[in-house]
């Protein structure tokens, strides 16, 4: 297993995360596009001493983003839904 802060980069905090976190008690990472499920649960319980019932994964496409004439795309990322 690698470093779990190297798994989990940062929270994102939403309108929608933060109406998911009061009802079903989900939270939302961005995660390593490279982790799957199993390192994404030992990082989040190990950073933050919870227990993890499930966890969910998407890949998200970078948008295309314009500078005047210059166009160019950000990066794509990986988001987990983690259900506590």
């Amino acid at each position: 297993m690698r470093n779990p802060r190297s798994v989990v980069k940062k929270a994102l905090i939403t309108e929608k995360g933060a109406l998911l976190r009061e009802l079903r008690r989900q939270y939302h990472f961005e995660v390593a596009r490279d982790a799957n499920k199993i390192e994404i649960k030992y990082a989040v319980e190990t950073i933050f001493g919870v227990k993890v019932k499930q966890v969910q994964t998407m890949q998200m496409r970078g948008k295309m983003k314009r500078q005047g004439r210059f166009a160019g795309r950000r990066s794509a990322w990986k988001k987990a839904v983690v259900t506590l």
